[in-house]
Parts: structure tokens; C-alpha cells; sequence
């Protein structure tokens, strides 16, 4: 795990979100073993109290579960990782809404943008396959 590290933010909540992100995108399923304090600390050259803190943290919010003897795992529940999922996603839209805010773009603007750029996205991911904007095979 590699981890590039923000000075403006605690180490253990950059790697609480870090987690979650392996969680939410699928890279952790649910039910899988997590390394253990010693193994995230010595692979992020990171204190071990830090890794603990982390870990107290991700329990407390139940994304993880420690089974006595055997290590922390994934939280099994998907309506809990769903739900980090969405708050994840909120505030990823609550930082970029506010950075075009402060840019100057009214809310009906920043619509139109997204959805210019969901649409271009969108044809660029159907070129990548093959097949042209209007869903046609693309000729060789």
C-alpha cells in the first residue's frame, strides 16, 4: 500500500479514507483480512499507534471487524458499505460545487458542465470500444 500524505490532514484519517476508498471501489471485499497493525505500519513506515488509531477508528464506525485471535476484516454488511460509499460521494460533489462556486459558476452552470462532461466522457468510453457516438461499429 502506498499512501502520499497531506500535511493539512491526520495521517490516520488520510488512512481511515484510504481504506474506505479500497473498500468502496471493490479493491477490499467484504469478509477480507486486513494487514495487520504491524504489517500497514512497517509497509507505511508509519507508528504502529497511528495504524492503531486507524483501526480503532474504522471499528467505531463498523467498517471493520475484529475477530479475536484471527485480525480486523472488512464489515460483511454492504448496506454499511453503501453507505460510505454515498458519503464519499457527497463530498466529493460538496468540494467540487463549492470549488465552481468560488470560480464564479451559478448551480444551472455547473449542471450543464457535468452534464457536457458526462456526455464527452461518455463517447470517448464508446470509442474506446469500438463504436462511434451513435453506437454504430466503428469502420477500419
Amino acid at each position: 500500500m502506498s499512501i502520499e500524505f497531506d500535511n493539512n490532514l491526520p495521517i490516520y484519517l488520510q488512512i481511515m479514507n484510504h481504506i474506505k476508498k479500497q473498500i468502496v471501489s471493490g479493491l477490499l471485499q467484504p469478509g477480507d483480512k486486513i494487514p495487520s497493525v504491524r504489517e500497514l505500519a512497517a509497509d507505511l513506515q508509519i507508528n504502529p499507534n497511528t495504524i492503531q488509531r486507524t483501526f480503532q477508528e474504522l471499528e467505531r464506525e463498523e467498517v471493520v471487524e475484529t475477530k479475536r485471535g484471527l485480525g480486523r476484516y472488512v464489515t460483511s454488511e454492504e448496506s454499511k458499505i453503501m453507505a460510505i460509499k454515498k458519503e464519499m460521494a457527497g463530498d466529493l460533489l460538496h468540494q467540487f460545487i463549492h470549488g465552481m462556486q468560488e470560480l464564479g459558476f451559478r448551480n444551472q452552470d455547473i449542471v450543464t458542465i457535468v452534464k457536457e462532461a458526462v456526455a464527452a466522457d461518455a463517447g470517448k468510453g464508446l470509442e474506446r470500444k469500438g463504436e462511434n457516438t451513435d453506437g454504430n461499429a466503428a469502420e477500419s
